[in-house]
């Protein structure tokens, strides 16, 4: 039973280890739409969707060069507009609306080239609410999501579509708070889930605690209270400090640049597991937690951004993004510590899983801290994300 769960346990690390420098942001698209009111019969909007997407859809790199440029996109903008729009449906009154596409963009995102397409639309019969069915990528990419922002009035609601809930009444049927607040909720625990340098950065601090350091070595620490008590100063200490940034930032208060965000993330990930290795930092992990939880709170922020937040309930969605995140997050302490609690006194836990395991979490957190920091990739050693 112990050989299995250390195989279970090794085989978790190097997993994470081994997933996309570019996994970090999960595959979305950018939908508005916009009513005058709830009589209107005219809609308008803009989709954003990812160059690397629609590649991966219908093939936009002609040449196969591995870069796809302005010219690729022009020549498949009707391509793109009818793979897209098939893959839309608008209803209201119990007929569809008629979408069209009109000029397209392009545009940079955090994790990439977007093409933009501006829609019009016409619903022969305008009622108070607006039906509409999202299927893009679904079929390719079930992790796939579409983020609408639909304004109506001037009031901007925010509705999330995924593989489950493709389907969303806006206007007269629009979800109320508690659906919203579990939506949000959700997102929060997919995107830690998802956000595999955070969980990688949570690992590092995780794989020390079932241990103690005396004389240069590792030893089993005695009593799992007193583990569980480390890893909840650890657990708290990250809480508060993502979420003082996390508000921070989504109230505009601050919005460090993304760049430097996701290459402080990726450094945190890199001295956490090196200080497994090459112990500094031996009584004060909550307090490397609490600091680095700070930058870490940024990208939970430009996350809850993308998803487009309400302006009627900012605080409600706020507070369910950062719920979620905090489920997911103990969901893998909880799955994680009993079984590292067990294997503790193993010489494979203490080398192949904690060194190891640590060398590996910092050589490619390491990959990502250059690509992220210089805007570069480095072939052989990141992965497509």
């Amino acid at each position: 039973m112990k050989s299995r769960s250390m195989a279970g346990l090794a085989l978790l690390v190097l997993w994470m280890a081994a997933l996309p420098a570019g996994a970090h942001k999960a595959s979305d698209s950018y939908l508005t739409l916009t009513r005058a009111d709830s009589s209107s019969a005219a809609v308008s909007g803009r989709w954003d969707i990812a160059l690397r997407d629609l590649d991966n859809a219908i093939t936009l790199d002609s040449n196969g060069d591995g870069d796809i440029t302005w010219g690729e996109v022009r020549a498949k903008h009707a391509q793109i507009a009818a793979y897209a729009l098939s893959r839309l449906t608008l209803a209201s009154g119990g007929m569809d609306c008629t979408v069209v596409a009109g000029d397209q963009l392009i545009e940079q995102h955090s994790d990439g080239a977007y093409t933009v397409l501006m829609l019009t639309g016409n619903c022969p019969r305008p009622g108070p609410a607006l039906n509409v069915e999202y299927r893009l990528l679904f079929d390719i990419d079930p992790q796939h999501r579409g983020l609408l922002q639909y304004v109506e009035g001037g009031a901007v609601h925010s509705v999330i579509f995924g593989v489950d809930s493709s389907r969303q009444t806006l206007g007269n049927g629009e979800t109320g708070g508690f659906d919203q607040l579990r939506q949000y909720v959700r997102e929060g625990v997919w995107h830690i889930w998802l956000g595999f340098d955070h969980i990688l950065f949570l690992l590092s601090l995780l794989l020390p605690a079932v241990l103690l350091r005396r004389d240069r070595t590792w030893l089993p620490a005695p009593s799992l209270h007193a583990v569980a008590i480390d890893v909840a100063k650890i657990v708290t200490s990250f809480t508060v400090a993502h979420s003082i940034t996390l508000t921070l930032a989504t109230l505009s208060v601050l919005s460090p640049d993304s760049r430097w965000i996701e290459s402080g993330i990726a450094l945190s990930v890199v001295l956490a597991a090196l200080n497994n290795v090459f112990p500094v930092v031996r009584h004060g992990r909550w307090a490397a937690a609490f600091g680095f939880g700070l930058i870490h709170g940024f990208g939970f922020a430009s996350a809850l951004n993308d998803l487009g937040l309400p302006t009627g309930s900012l605080a409600l969605s706020l507070f369910g993004f950062n719920v979620g995140v905090e489920v997911g997050q103990l969901a893998i302490v909880a799955l994680f510590l009993p079984v590292a609690f067990g294997l503790r006194n193993t010489w494979a836990y203490r080398r192949a899983l904690l060194t190891g395991g640590s060398i590996a979490i910092a050589a490619v957190a390491g990959v990502w801290l250059i690509e992220r920091a210089f805007n570069v990739s480095l072939p052989g050693l990141a992965f497509a994300g």
